[in-house]
């Protein structure tokens, strides 16, 4: 592991060179660059975080904030920095920043195959709570939607 320090901030158009190369290597059908772009300069709603470690983006994540719940939309880490506990450390930031906007509930989708997210996810104490049949447009895989009560 990098003696570096991680190094959470707010994700920047700027960034999205790095972000991409995350997003691209991280999921089949990647988010563009446009929807960053729209969540960073067009989407009030939108709470995106960087994770850099050296200079360099290892990871992010991008969630809403609607109505009292945090929605957790994209968490990716680049593959040679998986397992170092930065998509925990993400997750965690989203969840204590969304205490502190009084949230009373997380959820997000994942993957019933990403083992890895979901074991991530239930150590955070995120629970399955239902199915969206076919939610992924690539697979037609079902989503397992999972929250969490803050």
């Amino acid at each position: 592991m990098s003696a570096e320090p991680l190094v959470l901030s707010s994700m920047t158009v700027a960034e999205l060179p790095e972000v991409l190369k995350i997003e691209r290597a991280s999921f089949e059908t990647p988010w563009t660059e446009e929807n960053f772009r729209h969540e960073i300069e067009r989407n009030p709603r939108a709470w995106n975080v960087t994770a850099r470690r050296g200079g360099s983006i290892v990871g992010f994540a991008c969630a809403y904030v609607v109505a009292g719940e945090l929605m957790i939309n994209d968490v990716a880490v680049a593959p040679d920095e998986r397992r170092r506990g930065i998509g925990r450390a993400l997750v965690a930031h989203l969840l204590e920043g969304a205490r502190a906007r009084r949230c009373r509930r997380a959820t997000l989708e994942v993957r019933p195959s990403n083992h890895g997210a979901r074991r991530l996810y239930e150590q955070l104490g995120f629970e399955a709570v239902g199915r969206r049949r076919g939610y992924y447009a690539d697979t037609g895989e079902d989503a397992v939607l999972m929250a969490l009560a803050l």
